[in-house]
């Protein structure tokens, strides 16, 4: 077998191992990875430049940043107070929680996002004593239709915005609607679906309408640096454009200056806050951008992605649908970014050959490369996360169980999506 051959035959292993679950995600990701370069598919030097320190960084810096403002009762705080709101009822306090998932990852990022709204639902959920997944599989999903509707949500919205010169504002006008569209009836069908499980006891109501959520705060000093110190990484994250900063960057700057102010000379607070950082998912990704590397390497992605546009002989519908759907389908099983970069000059270069009119070809990639995370439970970063903090917590989401939810409505949304890029655009 040549090179291609087995690194297509260890990646698809890797994915069946994955979905059967007999081996744990992370010691599948290591492992292939550690094959692809044992193999000599890919060089030690070449794995580690495939690997997205950024990301990696984002998720170590925002969990850090997260796991210190845990401490302080925040999250009991704010779990109570949104709880309160709606009056304690499960349905509301779904469609409050996604609303709140979406149009943060919309500002922020899906992954950050994730990370500050998980630990809320988890407690919301033992108060009230409902089952906690309907809530995770509602945010994983809302997080990452949110992302699709700006250009900072999501890494392929940044990579194309990069590549283009598409700004803040073209996004707004071009993501939003179709985003916003994909929400409501996305939330609409999960609360179809969930309404069953979504039920507690009126006294548990009551008791929840009775508590005192400023009793929640346990450490107002710390509670005052976690909250100077979130704003300022959030300004970091609104301005890291202008001031040509990676998002990674941002996010460990916080984390270092809030340990800084904090915790200067605690070691065993220290050690504490790092041992409660995802290390299950940082591996995983490692191993996995590795796994997709391989391919990327090997000229795998790219000859799928040339086949695939040439079918279409040229013609600006069918290749704007086209790249939508496969785009959509690529990354719900491997990660957007590699796929993402390895679409941009080929669209360009369908430009040099003649196309007229590429400004279909960029919005129905970032519309199939955002919505398509949705499709499995290693689709997107946020996925990923969301099953590492659920299993913790003895709350695993299998492949399966995650996929036969979300891989309908994430075609339900790329089919929106193919009306929305017709009607609009061709």
């Amino acid at each position: 077998m040549d090179m291609t051959t087995v690194a297509v035959v260890i990646f698809v292993a890797a994915y069946a191992l994955i979905i059967s679950e007999k081996v744990h995600r992370t010691i599948v990701g290591i492992f292939g990875a550690m094959l692809m370069i044992l193999l000599g598919i890919i060089s030690q030097e070449t794995a580690i430049h495939h690997i997205d320190f950024n990301t990696l960084g984002l998720l170590m810096g925002m969990m850090i940043i997260v796991n210190i403002t845990s401490e302080t009762g925040l999250f009991n705080f704010l779990a109570i107070w949104a709880a309160k709101k709606v009056k304690a009822q499960p349905v509301a306090l779904l469609v409050a929680l996604s609303l709140l998932t979406a149009v943060c990852s919309a500002l922020l990022d899906n992954v950050t996002t994730v990370l500050l709204t998980v630990p809320i639902t988890f407690n919301i959920a033992a108060q009230l004593k409902v089952d906690v997944k309907p809530f995770l599989m509602a945010q994983i999903i809302s997080s990452n239709i949110g992302g699709t509707a700006t250009l900072i949500g999501d890494p392929p919205n940044i990579m194309i915005g990069s590549a283009t010169g598409l700004s803040f504002g073209d996004f707004i006008l071009n993501m939003t609607a179709p985003a916003v569209v994909i929400f409501v009836i996305t939330v609409l069908i999960m609360i179809a679906l969930y309404k069953s499980k979504l039920h507690t006891q009126p006294e548990l109501q009551d008791k929840v309408m009775r508590l005192d959520e400023k009793s929640q705060i346990t450490d107002t000093v710390l509670l005052k640096k976690c909250l100077f110190v979130l704003a300022c990484t959030i300004t970091l994250f609104a301005l890291h454009g202008i001031l040509h900063l990676e998002t990674a960057t941002a996010a460990l700057t916080g984390a270092g200056l809030l340990l800084l102010i904090s915790f200067h000379h605690n070691e065993a607070m220290i050690a504490k806050i790092l041992s409660k950082i995802e290390w299950l998912a940082i591996f995983f990704f490692a191993g996995l951008f590795v796994l997709v590397g391989a391919l990327v390497e090997t000229g795998v992605i790219k000859a799928m992605a040339a086949e695939a546009i040439e079918i279409t002989n040229g013609n600006v519908p069918a290749t704007a649908i086209l790249i939508l759907w496969m785009s959509a389908i690529a990354s719900a099983f491997i990660d957007n970014i590699p796929f993402v970069a390895t679409l941009i000059p080929l669209i360009k270069d369908m430009g040099e050959m003649g196309l007229s009119n590429l400004e279909p070809m960029w919005w129905s990639l970032a519309l199939g490369a955002c919505l398509g995370g949705n499709g499995t439970l290693i689709g997107a970063s946020a996925n990923v996360v969301v099953a590492s903090m659920a299993a913790q917590r003895g709350k695993a989401i299998s492949f399966i169980e995650f996929m036969k939810t979300a891989f309908p409505l994430m075609i339900l949304s790329i089919i929106i999506s193919t009306a929305y890029v017709y009607i609009r655009y061709l």
